[in-house]
């Protein structure tokens, strides 16, 4: 599991916008790129290549 003090330190390194957790709990997501970060062995891999593409995301 990853700790709020790791969270609220991480940004998308494609934006710089914070990430916010999933509801699954297994991925952060940046709603400005649409974009999935996953979280691996509880480390978040924060590479814009790894990512994969969210559907329509709401504003």
């Amino acid at each position: 599991m990853i700790s709020q003090e790791l969270l609220d330190i991480l940004a998308c390194p494609k934006c710089k916008e914070a990430v916010v957790l999933n509801d699954e709990k297994n991925g952060l997501v940046c709603e400005k790129c649409a974009l999935l970060y996953e979280i691996r062995d509880d480390i978040p891999v924060m590479l814009i290549d790894e990512a994969k593409p969210l559907g329509v995301v709401s504003k």
